[in-house]
């Protein structure tokens, strides 16, 4: 098989009627899905779309995201997933860049991406059309499109998905992931999970971020498993999906584990089905580790990737020791190097740029070659994370590259500051950020959101506290000079803390 849009063939033929996708009440089996992706395909031969052409869709995860995702795959074109947050300006911007040639949004956010396709349009001097997705109205324009029952042949090398980066060092890059990197990160996420067909995984990582699109949506249709969904994440809904769905798989970000532990809920749900969670996207504080551990009775397992690279690098396996705050050990086919700034490997034990070569690295950005060629300058991904292994082959991230904050001379990696402020009692939330200060360089300076409990309490005396609690834990230089509380830090689409947000 090349094309990835087979893998749902191949579902539909072994599961027909299998649970594929549910949304609540809105059930979708495996048979269901490749009728109405056989639709899509001959919908965009109506519309004038060539293979190898673009096709962004904007919206969360609905069932429609799924099908309409495999019914662009199955045509030829190339998937652009877009946020359904973006405002006009940011989605003209991904449509001009990618070149798109069709927009499909969710009708809840189709005044945005109409003005952006718009913009676009003229940008391009070319039409551009946008189809609102809905539960009427799309659903009946797609029951009258004769279904195109053939998979377009491609490369597995072709370009499947372009994954726009969340733009942190700039503005926001295409990442280009062929068709054979996501089926073999798809597999890859199986074999991690051990997942089979009478799964049923929690689709709370939206799909249109690499991390929801491999691990829920493309392993379920590979293995023939359910993906239960919830477009926007609350807690309290979280826990009730787990518990009237029998989730046996969830799949989330630290703050997701956060919230949910956090919530009051928590201790009447019925949580007995879960029996593997996974965390990504950013660092998993440890303290949130063992929480989870005890309070869920699953086994919550740490893994570490990037859009770039599909996203799956390096995992903590199922049923071995873990080592606390180690991402794992490099996944089948890939390999991981610690590279100096000159490129050469740095000793175990020493931090380097984590730098990854293997069939889960992207093709290369979009149109963007000077781009590609520091990104990946002699067959190494260079991932702008800072990390270093144990002599047993475990790896652990410092940092980001960026964010390690210069003080009085030395290098603070705000990950291990951040650790120790999740362990005091009081503490739901932390980020520690540098800010220029002209004695030091910087100074560092801590962010914290607080648990209910521990709002009523004086702040003063509070803040006191929590900075002697660090202070007592770590060197002289690395403690937090200032803490400030948030009712709640910012974060992103997919719930990571963004720290170029946080304004002290």
């Amino acid at each position: 098989m090349t094309n990835l849009a087979e893998n749902l063939s191949a579902a539909a033929a072994a599961h027909q009627d299998a649970l594929a996708i549910k949304l609540d009440d809105v059930e979708l089996t495996f048979g269901a899905m490749e009728l109405m992706s056989q639709r899509v395909c001959g919908l965009l031969s109506q519309k004038g779309v060539s293979p190898g052409d673009r096709v962004a869709l904007v919206m969360p995860n609905i069932p429609q995201m799924a099908f309409i995702y495999y019914g662009v795959l199955r045509f030829g074109a190339i998937v652009v997933p877009l946020n359904p947050l973006l405002k006009a300006r940011e989605v003209a911007y991904h449509l001009t860049d990618s070149g798109a040639r069709l927009v499909f949004a969710w009708d809840g956010i189709v005044k945005e991406a109409v003005a952006g396709a718009e913009t676009s349009a003229a940008d391009q001097g070319v039409p551009l059309e946008v189809i609102t997705v809905d539960g009427g109205t799309f659903m009946q324009q797609l029951s009258q499109v004769e279904p195109a029952l053939g998979v377009h042949s491609v490369d597995g090398g072709e370009t499947a998905v372009l994954l726009y980066t969340s733009g942190t060092t700039g503005r926001p890059k295409g990442a280009a992931l062929t068709h054979d990197n996501l089926r073999r990160n798809a597999e890859i996420s199986r074999d991690l999970m051990g997942t089979t067909a009478g799964d049923v995984l929690f689709g709370g990582l939206p799909f249109f971020h690499i991390f929801g699109q491999t691990c829920a949506l493309n392993a379920s249709v590979l293995t023939g498993a359910t993906v239960t969904l919830l477009p926007k994440f609350e807690p309290a809904k979280a826990l009730e999906i787990i518990q009237r769905d029998r989730v046996t798989i969830f799949e989330g970000v630290p703050t997701m584990y956060i919230a949910m532990l956090r919530h009051p809920s928590v201790s009447s749900a019925d949580l007995s089905s879960l029996r593997v969670a996974v965390s990504g996207g950013s660092a998993l504080p440890v303290e949130v580790l063992r929480e989870f551990e005890r309070v869920f009775g699953a086994e919550l397992l740490e893994g570490y990737g990037l859009s770039e690279t599909s996203p799956i690098v390096s995992f903590n396996r199922r049923g071995t020791e873990r080592k606390p705050g180690s991402i794992g050990t490099p996944v089948d086919g890939v390999e991981v190097r610690m590279l100096d700034e000159d490129g050469a490997e740095v000793p175990t034990g020493e931090v380097g740029e984590l730098s990854v070569r293997g069939h889960c690295v992207m093709k290369g950005y979009w149109n963007n070659d000077d781009a590609t060629a520091a990104a990946i300058p002699d067959g190494w991904f260079r991932t702008g994370d800072l990390a270093k292994f144990d002599d047993d082959g475990a790896i652990f991230i410092v940092d980001r590259k960026k964010d390690v904050i210069l003080r009085g001379g030395y290098n603070v990696y705000p990950r291990e500051v951040e650790e120790v402020l999740y362990e005091h009692p009081a503490v739901a939330e932390a980020a520690v950020i540098g800010v220029a200060d002209d004695l030091q360089g910087e100074e560092i300076v801590a962010v914290v959101a607080l648990k209910a409990e521990a709002a009523a309490q004086d702040e003063t005396a509070l803040r006191q506290e929590i900075l002697d609690f660090v202070k007592e834990r770590v060197a002289a230089y690395k403690y937090p000079r200032t803490l400030e509380f948030v009712d709640a830090l910012p974060k992103g689409p997919t719930g990571k803390i963004l720290k170029r947000e946080i304004k002290v």
